[in-house]
Protein backbone atom coordinates (compact mmCIF):
# COMPACT_ATOMS: atom_id res chain seq x y z
CA UNK A 1 0.00 0.00 0.00
CA UNK A 2 1.04 3.64 -0.29
CA UNK A 3 2.25 5.38 2.83
CA UNK A 4 0.24 8.59 3.43
CA UNK A 5 1.66 8.84 6.95
CA UNK A 6 5.39 9.51 6.99
CA UNK A 7 7.58 6.93 8.68
CA UNK A 8 9.18 8.21 11.90
CA UNK A 9 12.86 9.07 11.94
CA UNK A 10 15.48 6.95 13.72
CA UNK A 11 17.80 8.22 16.44
CA UNK A 12 21.13 7.22 14.93
CA UNK A 13 22.91 7.51 11.60
CA UNK A 14 20.89 7.44 8.40
CA UNK A 15 22.18 6.89 5.79
CA UNK A 16 24.29 4.40 7.69
CA UNK A 17 28.06 4.68 7.11
CA UNK A 18 30.11 2.58 4.72
CA UNK A 19 33.40 1.40 6.21
CA UNK A 20 36.05 -0.13 3.96
CA UNK A 21 37.88 -3.00 5.62
CA UNK A 22 41.50 -3.82 4.93
CA UNK A 23 41.44 -7.59 5.18
CA UNK A 24 44.17 -9.60 3.49
CA UNK A 25 41.81 -12.53 2.90
CA UNK A 26 40.07 -10.26 0.39
CA UNK A 27 42.77 -7.83 -0.74
CA UNK A 28 45.16 -10.69 -1.61
CA UNK A 29 42.59 -11.80 -4.17
CA UNK A 30 42.07 -8.33 -5.60
CA UNK A 31 38.75 -7.82 -3.79
CA UNK A 32 37.47 -4.76 -1.92
CA UNK A 33 35.19 -5.18 1.07
CA UNK A 34 32.96 -2.56 2.67
CA UNK A 35 30.83 -2.96 5.78
CA UNK A 36 27.48 -1.17 5.60
CA UNK A 37 27.03 -0.18 9.25
CA UNK A 38 23.27 -0.49 9.55
CA UNK A 39 23.83 -1.38 13.21
CA UNK A 40 24.37 2.36 13.77
CA UNK A 41 20.95 3.45 12.47
CA UNK A 42 19.33 3.39 15.92
CA UNK A 43 20.47 1.98 19.28
CA UNK A 44 17.17 0.17 19.93
CA UNK A 45 16.07 -0.38 16.31
CA UNK A 46 19.32 -1.30 14.57
CA UNK A 47 19.83 -2.26 10.97
CA UNK A 48 17.19 -4.23 9.18
CA UNK A 49 14.87 -3.92 12.19
CA UNK A 50 14.46 -0.20 11.49
CA UNK A 51 14.12 -0.66 7.75
CA UNK A 52 11.55 -3.46 8.16
CA UNK A 53 9.44 -1.67 10.77
CA UNK A 54 9.37 1.89 9.44
CA UNK A 55 6.60 1.42 6.86
CA UNK A 56 4.76 -1.07 9.04
CA UNK A 57 4.54 1.69 11.66
CA UNK A 58 3.36 4.17 9.04
CA UNK A 59 0.74 1.72 7.75
CA UNK A 60 -0.51 0.96 11.25
CA UNK A 61 -0.84 4.66 12.02
CA UNK A 62 -2.58 5.39 8.71
CA UNK A 63 -5.12 2.64 9.38
CA UNK A 64 -5.88 4.00 12.83
CA UNK A 65 -4.41 1.09 14.79
CA UNK A 66 -3.13 1.64 18.31
CA UNK A 67 -1.76 -1.86 18.99
CA UNK A 68 0.94 -3.85 17.20
CA UNK A 69 1.04 -7.64 17.49
CA UNK A 70 3.90 -9.76 16.27
CA UNK A 71 5.52 -13.16 16.70
CA UNK A 72 8.91 -14.50 17.73
CA UNK A 73 11.02 -16.89 19.72
CA UNK A 74 12.35 -16.27 23.19
CA UNK A 75 15.51 -14.54 21.90
CA UNK A 76 13.96 -12.69 18.96
CA UNK A 77 15.58 -9.37 18.08
CA UNK A 78 12.39 -8.54 16.17
CA UNK A 79 10.35 -8.86 19.38
CA UNK A 80 12.77 -6.48 21.11
CA UNK A 81 12.64 -3.98 18.27
CA UNK A 82 8.84 -4.02 18.00
CA UNK A 83 8.52 -3.43 21.74
CA UNK A 84 10.97 -0.52 21.53
CA UNK A 85 9.21 0.98 18.51
CA UNK A 86 5.82 0.74 20.19
CA UNK A 87 7.03 2.44 23.36
CA UNK A 88 8.70 5.22 21.40
CA UNK A 89 5.97 5.93 18.87
CA UNK A 90 2.85 5.46 20.96
CA UNK A 91 1.64 1.94 20.16
CA UNK A 92 0.67 -0.76 22.60
CA UNK A 93 2.48 -3.98 21.72
CA UNK A 94 1.77 -7.69 22.04
CA UNK A 95 4.39 -10.36 21.47
CA UNK A 96 3.20 -13.91 20.76
CA UNK A 97 6.10 -16.05 21.94
CA UNK A 98 6.81 -19.60 20.75
CA UNK A 99 6.85 -22.07 23.66
CA UNK A 100 4.19 -22.13 26.37
CA UNK A 101 6.69 -23.76 28.73
CA UNK A 102 8.50 -20.41 28.90
CA UNK A 103 5.58 -18.79 30.73
CA UNK A 104 6.65 -20.42 34.01
CA UNK A 105 10.32 -19.46 33.72
CA UNK A 106 12.12 -16.22 34.54
CA UNK A 107 12.27 -13.89 31.54
CA UNK A 108 15.55 -13.84 29.64
CA UNK A 109 17.23 -10.54 28.77
CA UNK A 110 15.42 -10.19 25.44
CA UNK A 111 11.94 -10.80 26.85
CA UNK A 112 12.65 -8.66 29.92
CA UNK A 113 13.66 -5.81 27.60
CA UNK A 114 10.37 -6.21 25.70
CA UNK A 115 8.31 -6.36 28.89
CA UNK A 116 10.09 -3.30 30.26
CA UNK A 117 9.04 -1.44 27.11
CA UNK A 118 5.43 -2.30 27.85
CA UNK A 119 4.97 -5.33 25.58
CA UNK A 120 2.37 -7.87 26.65
CA UNK A 121 3.89 -11.31 26.27
CA UNK A 122 1.57 -14.16 25.26
CA UNK A 123 3.16 -17.62 25.34
CA UNK A 124 1.65 -20.25 23.04
CA UNK A 125 2.51 -23.88 22.40
CA UNK A 126 4.49 -24.75 19.31
CA UNK A 127 1.51 -26.28 17.51
CA UNK A 128 -0.45 -23.04 17.83
CA UNK A 129 2.60 -21.00 16.87
CA UNK A 130 2.86 -22.83 13.55
CA UNK A 131 -0.57 -21.39 12.67
CA UNK A 132 0.64 -17.79 13.10
CA UNK A 133 0.01 -16.85 9.44
CA UNK A 134 -3.48 -18.36 9.22
CA UNK A 135 -6.31 -15.79 9.03
CA UNK A 136 -8.49 -17.91 11.32
CA UNK A 137 -5.79 -18.00 13.98
CA UNK A 138 -5.26 -14.25 13.75
CA UNK A 139 -9.01 -13.69 14.04
CA UNK A 140 -9.05 -15.80 17.20
CA UNK A 141 -6.23 -13.75 18.67
CA UNK A 142 -8.17 -10.56 17.90
CA UNK A 143 -11.22 -11.91 19.72
CA UNK A 144 -9.05 -12.79 22.72
CA UNK A 145 -6.70 -9.82 22.81
CA UNK A 146 -8.55 -7.01 21.01
CA UNK A 147 -7.95 -5.48 17.59
CA UNK A 148 -4.36 -5.09 16.44
CA UNK A 149 -2.11 -4.46 13.45
CA UNK A 150 -0.34 -7.75 12.74
CA UNK A 151 3.34 -7.83 11.78
CA UNK A 152 4.66 -11.29 10.82
CA UNK A 153 7.53 -13.12 12.45
CA UNK A 154 10.78 -11.34 11.68
CA UNK A 155 8.81 -8.38 10.31
CA UNK A 156 8.99 -9.71 6.75
CA UNK A 157 6.07 -8.48 4.64
CA UNK A 158 5.72 -6.11 1.65
CA UNK A 159 6.09 -3.01 3.83
CA UNK A 160 9.36 -4.40 5.18
CA UNK A 161 10.58 -5.30 1.69
CA UNK A 162 10.00 -1.74 0.51
CA UNK A 163 11.91 -0.38 3.49
CA UNK A 164 14.90 -2.64 2.81
CA UNK A 165 14.80 -1.80 -0.91
CA UNK A 166 15.89 1.75 -0.01
CA UNK A 167 19.32 0.62 1.22
CA UNK A 168 21.16 0.30 -2.14
CA UNK A 169 20.47 3.95 -2.97
CA UNK A 170 22.73 4.87 -0.03
CA UNK A 171 25.77 3.09 -1.50
CA UNK A 172 28.20 5.24 -3.47
CA UNK A 173 31.17 2.86 -3.86
CA UNK A 174 32.02 0.57 -6.83
CA UNK A 175 30.53 -2.79 -5.85
CA UNK A 176 29.17 -5.77 -7.73
CA UNK A 177 27.78 -7.86 -4.86
CA UNK A 178 25.97 -7.12 -1.61
CA UNK A 179 25.68 -9.70 1.18
CA UNK A 180 23.28 -10.03 4.09
CA UNK A 181 22.37 -12.63 6.71
CA UNK A 182 18.92 -14.19 6.21
CA UNK A 183 16.39 -15.37 8.77
CA UNK A 184 12.97 -14.82 7.20
CA UNK A 185 14.16 -13.35 3.88
CA UNK A 186 12.59 -9.89 3.93
CA UNK A 187 15.86 -8.00 3.92
CA UNK A 188 17.27 -9.99 0.99
CA UNK A 189 14.01 -9.57 -0.96
CA UNK A 190 14.19 -5.81 -0.55
CA UNK A 191 17.91 -5.43 -1.17
CA UNK A 192 17.71 -7.34 -4.43
CA UNK A 193 14.71 -5.33 -5.60
CA UNK A 194 16.53 -2.07 -4.93
CA UNK A 195 19.82 -2.97 -6.63
CA UNK A 196 21.01 -1.13 -9.72
CA UNK A 197 21.33 -3.23 -12.84
CA UNK A 198 24.33 -5.55 -12.92
CA UNK A 199 24.61 -6.07 -9.16
CA UNK A 200 23.85 -9.27 -7.25
CA UNK A 201 22.55 -9.87 -3.70
CA UNK A 202 23.77 -12.84 -1.66
CA UNK A 203 21.74 -14.06 1.31
CA UNK A 204 23.42 -16.27 3.90
CA UNK A 205 20.85 -18.51 5.59
CA UNK A 206 21.22 -18.76 9.36
CA UNK A 207 18.72 -21.63 9.62
CA UNK A 208 18.91 -25.14 8.24
CA UNK A 209 16.93 -25.99 5.14
CA UNK A 210 16.39 -24.68 1.63
CA UNK A 211 13.06 -22.90 2.18
CA UNK A 212 14.36 -19.34 1.92
CA UNK A 213 14.65 -19.28 -1.87
CA UNK A 214 10.92 -19.87 -2.17
CA UNK A 215 10.13 -17.44 0.67
CA UNK A 216 12.18 -14.59 -0.81
CA UNK A 217 10.65 -15.08 -4.24
CA UNK A 218 7.16 -15.05 -2.73
CA UNK A 219 7.89 -11.85 -0.79
CA UNK A 220 9.03 -10.17 -4.00
CA UNK A 221 5.93 -11.37 -5.84
CA UNK A 222 3.66 -10.05 -3.10
CA UNK A 223 5.46 -6.71 -3.10
CA UNK A 224 6.22 -6.09 -6.77
CA UNK A 225 4.25 -8.68 -8.70
CA UNK A 226 7.30 -10.70 -9.78
CA UNK A 227 10.56 -12.05 -8.41
CA UNK A 228 13.85 -10.55 -9.55
CA UNK A 229 16.68 -12.75 -10.83
CA UNK A 230 19.59 -10.93 -9.20
CA UNK A 231 19.94 -12.81 -5.91
CA UNK A 232 20.68 -16.21 -4.44
CA UNK A 233 20.67 -17.88 -1.04
CA UNK A 234 23.79 -19.56 0.34
CA UNK A 235 22.72 -22.42 2.61
CA UNK A 236 26.10 -23.89 3.56
CA UNK A 237 27.10 -21.58 6.42
CA UNK A 238 24.35 -21.95 9.03
CA UNK A 239 26.81 -23.77 11.34
CA UNK A 240 24.20 -26.17 12.65
CA UNK A 241 21.08 -24.02 12.54
CA UNK A 242 19.57 -20.99 14.23
CA UNK A 243 21.63 -19.72 17.18
CA UNK A 244 24.02 -22.65 16.74
CA UNK A 245 27.76 -22.19 16.40
CA UNK A 246 30.91 -24.16 15.70
CA UNK A 247 34.49 -23.77 16.88
CA UNK A 248 35.37 -22.46 13.41
CA UNK A 249 32.68 -19.76 13.57
CA UNK A 250 33.68 -18.78 17.11
CA UNK A 251 37.31 -18.50 16.05
CA UNK A 252 36.33 -16.47 12.99
CA UNK A 253 34.24 -13.91 14.90
CA UNK A 254 36.94 -13.47 17.55
CA UNK A 255 39.55 -12.98 14.82
CA UNK A 256 37.31 -10.51 12.95
CA UNK A 257 36.93 -8.38 16.06
CA UNK A 258 40.70 -8.49 16.68
CA UNK A 259 41.44 -7.48 13.07
CA UNK A 260 38.88 -4.71 12.69
CA UNK A 261 37.76 -3.68 16.19
CA UNK A 262 34.15 -4.53 15.31
CA UNK A 263 32.20 -7.10 17.28
CA UNK A 264 29.88 -9.39 15.29
CA UNK A 265 27.29 -11.82 16.59
CA UNK A 266 27.40 -15.53 15.81
CA UNK A 267 23.65 -15.79 15.09
CA UNK A 268 23.41 -13.58 12.00
CA UNK A 269 26.23 -11.27 10.90
CA UNK A 270 29.07 -13.57 11.94
CA UNK A 271 27.72 -16.38 9.76
CA UNK A 272 27.35 -14.05 6.79
CA UNK A 273 30.92 -12.73 7.10
CA UNK A 274 32.27 -16.23 7.70
CA UNK A 275 30.54 -17.49 4.57
CA UNK A 276 31.65 -14.50 2.53
CA UNK A 277 35.26 -15.01 3.60
CA UNK A 278 35.11 -18.72 2.77
CA UNK A 279 33.69 -17.96 -0.70
CA UNK A 280 36.43 -15.40 -1.30
CA UNK A 281 39.01 -18.01 -0.37
CA UNK A 282 37.46 -20.45 -2.84
CA UNK A 283 37.80 -17.93 -5.68
CA UNK A 284 34.06 -17.31 -5.99
CA UNK A 285 34.59 -13.63 -6.86
CA UNK A 286 36.59 -12.34 -9.80
CA UNK A 287 39.56 -10.08 -9.03
CA UNK A 288 38.48 -6.46 -8.95
CA UNK A 289 35.08 -7.23 -7.44
CA UNK A 290 33.75 -4.86 -4.82
CA UNK A 291 31.60 -6.40 -2.08
CA UNK A 292 29.32 -4.67 0.43
CA UNK A 293 28.45 -6.68 3.55
CA UNK A 294 25.48 -5.37 5.52
CA UNK A 295 25.91 -5.38 9.31
CA UNK A 296 22.27 -5.64 10.26
CA UNK A 297 22.77 -5.70 14.03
Amino acid sequence: MDHPVAAPAPRGLLPSPLQELQDDRFTARGLRLWLKRDDLIDPELPGNKWRKLKYNLADARAAGHRTLLTFGGAYSNHIRATAAAGARYGFATIGVIRGDELADRPLNDSLRFAADRGMRLVFVDRTAYRRRAEPEYLAGLAEELGEFFAIPEGGSNPAAVRGCAELPAEIDVPYAAIAVACGTGGTLAGLAAGLPEGREALGFAVLKGDFLTADVAELQRRTYGAATGNWRVETGFHCGGYARSTPELHEFTADFEARHGIAVDEVYVGKMLYGLTELAGQGAFAPGTGIVAVKTG
